[in-house]
C-alpha cells in the first residue's frame, strides 16, 4: 500500500510541472522549481519531488544542469488550456479556494467551494422562467435597465425585506449585478486608502480580498458561537476608529454560527457610541429554517447597510444582487454602479422576478433546507468516524466548520487532497490572525461522494506519517 502510494505523490509532483510547462507558466529554458521548494510546495518529500524530477528527465520534458539545477527542455509546445488548472505550488492565500475551484474541472470534487451543486438548484423553473422572458418584451431581453435597477422585483425585494422587518422601500433598493459589487460600491462610497474596516475572524475570504483591493487595514475581531467577541470588538473600535463593520450575522461564512440578539443589540451600541457601521451581508439568509434578528432591522437601516443576492441559491449564473441603504446614499451609489458598470443586468433581475413572483422560489427553498439539514447530518458523521470535531452544528445552510486532529496542518492537508483531484478549504484562507490552521470548511451539499471522506484520510495519513519522519532524527538526536 505504502508502495502505491509513493508511486501516486510521484506522478502528481511530474504532472504538476508537465501542466505549467504545457500552460506556457513555464517556458523553454526556464529554470524550474528547486527540489527543497517543490517538496515543500506540494507537500510530499524531497525523494519523491527527485524521483519526479527523473522521470521528466527521461522523457525528455526537462534537463539537469549539475550544479545548477533543472531547466524545461526544448521549444515551446503548442498551448494546451486544460492544463491551465488548479496549481498545487499557489500560495495558499485569500483566494486560494475561488482559484483553485472555478479553474478545476469537472471530475475534482469540491467540499471546500462555496455554491450548490448543479443538480441540487431548480433548473427546470429557471428554463420556464426563460422561456417566458424570451415570449415577452424584446427590452427585457436586449435593453439596459433603469438606473436603481428592475422596478418590479425591487418592489417585491421590499416586501420580502419587510417581512424581516427591514423598512427599505423600493427607491431605497439599489439592484447590482452580485452581492461582491454591492460590497465593491460600498467600498467605493465609503472608504479612503488608509481606512480601518473590522471584518470576522475567520470570515469570508473574498472580503479580506475585495477590502485590501480598496487599500483599506482590515482587522480581525474574534469570531464566537454568538457572534463577535463584544470585548474585543469595543477595543477594537476603540483603538482603530473603523468605518464600517462587515459581518454575515446569519449562517456565517466559513462558521455557519448565528449572531445571537443579545450580541446583535450589544454590537449596534457599540457601533453607535463610536460612530461605525456596520454593513450586513445577508447571502445565506433564506437557508435559515426561522429568521435570526436581522441588524439592519434592529437598527431601521440607519447605521447598517444591507446586502443581499440570490447566487448561492438560485443560480450563480443570474448574476443579481441588492443594496438597502440610507434613502440620503442612494444616488451616490447609483452613480457609482453607472461610472463602473453602466447598470445592472436587466435580463438577470427579471428572470429573478419572475421566479419569486410566482411562488416557485418559496417552494423551492422549502426542500432545499431540508435537503441541506440531511446533508448537514451526515457529513458531521462522516467527518466525525475521521476524528475531525465540528466547531458547532448550525442551524441550517451550506458550511460545517470541523477541526482536525491535533498535529494536523490544514492547507497540507488540503495540498494532499489537491493532488487527488478533491478541493478542500483550508482554515487559514478565512484566517486574518492566521488562527484557523487545523479547521477546514466543508460545504455539505458537495459533501455526498464517499470519495470526499476516502481522500482526507489519505491526506490526514500522509500528513501524520510525513510529521512522524520529520520528527524520528530529532527524537533520535536527543
Amino acid at each position: 500500500m505504502q508502495v502505491s502510494q509513493d508511486l501516486t505523490r510521484v506522478a502528481a509532483v511530474a504532472a504538476a510541472i508537465r501542466q505549467r510547462i504545457a500552460g506556457r507558466t513555464l517556458a523553454p529554458g526556464a529554470r524550474i522549481p528547486s527540489v527543497r521548494g517543490f517538496a515543500a510546495a506540494m507537500g510530499v518529500s524531497k525523494s519523491t519531488v527527485v524521483e519526479a524530477y527523473d522521470r521528466l528527465v527521461a522523457e525528455g520534458a526537462i534537463v539537469s544542469r549539475p550544479g545548477s539545477g533543472f531547466y524545461v527542455a526544448g521549444a515551446a509546445r503548442p498551448l494546451t488550456l486544460a492544463a491551465i488548472g488548479p496549481r498545487l505550488d499557489r500560495a495558499v492565500d485569500p483566494l486560494w479556494v475561488s482559484r483553485q475551484t472555478l479553474e478545476a474541472g469537472a471530475g475534482v470534487l469540491k467540499p471546500g467551494c462555496g455554491w450548490l451543486p448543479p443538480a441540487w438548484l431548480p433548473d427546470e423553473a429557471l428554463r420556464r422562467a426563460l422561456r417566458g422572458l424570451a415570449r415577452g418584451e424584446a427590452a427585457d431581453l436586449l435593453d439596459y435597465d433603469e438606473p436603481l435597477g428592475h422596478a418590479p422585483l425591487r418592489g417585491l425585494l421590499a416586501r420580502r425585506l419587510h417581512d424581516q422587518g427591514i423598512p427599505a422601500g423600493p427607491d431605497r433598493i439599489v439592484l447590482t449585478a452580485s452581492a461582491t459589487q454591492a460590497l465593491d460600491l460600498i467600498a467605493r462610497l465609503l472608504l479612503e486608502p488608509g481606512d480601518t474596516v473590522l471584518v470576522d475572524d475567520p470570515c469570508y475570504f473574498n472580503f479580506r480580498a475585495l477590502l485590501q483591493a480598496h487599500r483599506a487595514k482590515v482587522v480581525g475581531v474574534p469570531w464566537t458561537p454568538a457572534g463577535p467577541d463584544l470585548d474585543a470588538f469595543a477595543a477594537s473600535l476603540r483603538a482603530h476608529g473603523p468605518r464600517f463593520y462587515l459581518t454575515n450575522s446569519a449562517l456565517q461564512n466559513p462558521t455557519g454560527a448565528t449572531m445571537s440578539a443579545a450580541t446583535a443589540h450589544r454590537v449596534l451600541r457599540l457601533a453607535e457610541a463610536h460612530d461605525a457601521l456596520i454593513v450586513e451581508d445577508a447571502l445565506f439568509d433564506d437557508l435559515e429554517p426561522d429568521p435570526s434578528p436581522r441588524l439592519a432591522a434592529l437598527d431601521g437601516l440607519d447605521r447598517v447597510i444591507h446586502i443581499g443576492s440570490f447566487s448561492k441559491t438560485l443560480s450563480a449564473a443570474v448574476r443579481c444582487g441588492h443594496v438597502a441603504l440610507r434613502a440620503e446614499w442612494v444616488d451616490r451609489l447609483v452613480d457609482l454602479k453607472l461610472a463602473t458598470s453602466f447598470g445592472s443586468g436587466r435580463l438577470s433581475a427579471n428572470l429573478v422576478h419572475r421566479f419569486l413572483a410566482d411562488g416557485s422560489y418559496r417552494r423551492y427553498l422549502d426542500g432545499l433546507r431540508a435537503r441541506l439539514a440531511d446533508a448537514m447530518g451526515l457529513t458531521a458523521r462522516r467527518l466525525g468516524a475521521l476524528g475531525l470535531r465540528p466547531w458547532l452544528m448550525p442551524r441550517g445552510g451550506l458550511f460545517l466548520w470541523a477541526a482536525l486532529p491535533a498535529g494536523l496542518d490544514a492547507a497540507v492537508v488540503a495540498r494532499r487532497a489537491l493532488a487527488e483531484s478533491v478541493v478542500l478549504a483550508p482554515g487559514n484562507v478565512f484566517s486574518l490572525s492566521q488562527s484557523a490552521g487545523r479547521f477546514l470548511r466543508f460545504n455539505v451539499a458537495q459533501s455526498a461522494d464517499p470519495q470526499v471522506f476516502a481522500v482526507l484520510e489519505r491526506a490526514m495519513e500522509g500528513e501524520m506519517h510525513a510529521t512522524a519522519r520529520e520528527r524520528a532524527p530529532a527524537q533520535v538526536r536527543s
